[in-house]
Formats: structure tokens, C-alpha cells, sequence
């Protein structure tokens, strides 16, 4: 498992979606001793709040596909959770 940054997040979403309004936020340390929490405190559970206008006319779901799309090399590349807010 690579541990990750919420700065690293930031940039993958920056360039995929062009957001108007992006906050990532690494929540690991809240989630110490849960599945998938790493012991370094870091780099397991982000939340993303993001506006893009990619999500214009689109339902939930679909904005959150497109973050997922955009991300998914760091869930496959073992990041546990990521809580999204699309704006």
C-alpha cells in the first residue's frame, strides 16, 4: 500500500475536472484503528469537496462517478475511503 497526500489528490482532480472549488482533505487520523486506516496516521481517508462545471445537469451519482473516475488509481493504489460533497 503507497501512502498518499491530499495535495496529490488535488492535482489529479485540479486537471480531470477544472474546478471551480476544490477542497481535499486527508481525514486519516480520525479513523485510527478502523479497516483500512494505515498506523502513520495519513494517507487512507480523504474527503473531497469539489464544484466543477463538468457536474452541470447532472444527477449525484454521476458527479460522484466522475470523481471516482478521476481518482482511481489512488483507491487502487490503496487508499481506503474518500468522502465526496460535490458543489
Amino acid at each position: 500500500m503507497t501512502l498518499h497526500t491530499a495535495a496529490e489528490l488535488d492535482a489529479v482532480l485540479r486537471e480531470k475536472l477544472q474546478p471551480t472549488a476544490l477542497e481535499v482533505i486527508d481525514e486519516s487520523a480520525a479513523h485510527a484503528g478502523h479497516a483500512g486506516a494505515g498506523a502513520e496516521g495519513y494517507g487512507t481517508h480523504f474527503r473531497v469537496r469539489v464544484a466543477s462545471p463538468q457536474f452541470a445537469g447532472k444527477p449525484r451519482v454521476a458527479r460522484h462517478r466522475l470523481v471516482y473516475d478521476a481518482l482511481h488509481f489512488f483507491i487502487a493504489d490503496g487508499v481506503h475511503a474518500i468522502a465526496i460533497e460535490t458543489l
